[in-house]
């Protein structure tokens, strides 16, 4: 890689590494981490493809109360910084993608380890900021916030640091150890992927209610006619009525449904 690839896969790495923890433009993203990485390094194409699969494995993470969901951004940096390594080694786009998804799963746990020590280091930012607010001095508490940040970025661009440092040799000498029945099974863990992702977000999801749609769904979205767009559409349009029709039921069996999907959308 050259020296402007690498730093403007750091600063991406920085970024996404920051949005981990303020979700406002979204960078920690796998299909904007991984698409922004490929971009910069020359791989477009090859950066959307694995940003696509690592988004529909990360569909059903989230924080749940104090349980920290697996840190998605050092997960889409790494995984793309090795995808990157392969492509300039000339190993072919399929198996690089494949390798890459693999690999992002183990990252994704060490990037929760990670976050989580930053989280607790930044305990002892809030006890500063504390006393810097008894004593009204607000620079010293912006210091505190920016600090805070800026290790939740650091702890996304160190790893990715010393993945850009890595020879591409070694990854190639590394993937060419591998036997061929684990080559195999990492192509086959590449299409079920999608469905993971699925199955975490219907676990999370599913009742008695919503099956009857996931099912009606599936059967939308094999009509080749039907774009996704034309899919979703028709869910909004569904849900729209079902909370409207709920709406009634609760209120009594004498309704305006026409009154009811005009009050959903207002709101």
């Amino acid at each position: 890689m050259s020296l402007v690839t690498c730093l403007l896969i750091l600063v991406v790495a920085f970024l996404a590494g920051v949005e981990g923890i303020l979700d406002e433009f979204q960078f920690h993203q796998p299909l904007v981490a991984c698409t922004l990485v490929g971009l910069v390094s020359g791989y477009l194409t090859e950066g959307v493809l694995l940003g696509g699969y690592l988004q529909m494995m990360a569909l059903g993470w989230a924080n749940v109360g104090a349980a920290v969901a697996p840190d998605v951004a050092l997960a889409s940096i790494a995984s793309s910084i090795l995808m990157v390594h392969g492509l300039q080694g000339n190993l072919p786009v399929d198996f690089v993608i494949s390798v890459s998804i693999a690999i992002a799963i183990p990252l994704s746990v060490i990037g929760l380890f990670l976050t989580k020590f930053c989280r607790t280091k930044a305990i002892q930012l809030v006890q500063k900021m504390d006393q810097a607010a008894l004593q009204a001095d607000f620079k010293a508490m912006e210091r505190q916030q920016l600090l805070g940040i800026g290790m939740q970025g650091m702890r996304v661009m160190l790893p990715s640091l010393l993945l850009v440092l890595i020879p591409n040799d070694w990854i190639i000498s590394l993937i060419a150890a591998c036997p061929v029945v684990v080559l195999r099974g990492l192509s086959v863990a590449k299409g079920l992927i999608p469905a993971l992702g699925f199955a975490i977000v219907i676990n999370v999801l599913a009742s008695k209610e919503t099956w009857v749609f996931f099912a009606l769904g599936f059967i939308l979205a094999g009509i080749s006619s039907l774009s996704l767009v034309d899919v979703c559409i028709i869910g909004a349009a569904m849900m729209l009525i079902y909370m409207a029709l709920k709406k009634g039921t609760d209120q009594g069996t004498d309704f305006d449904i026409d009154a009811s999907i005009s009050d959903l959308l207002d709101r």
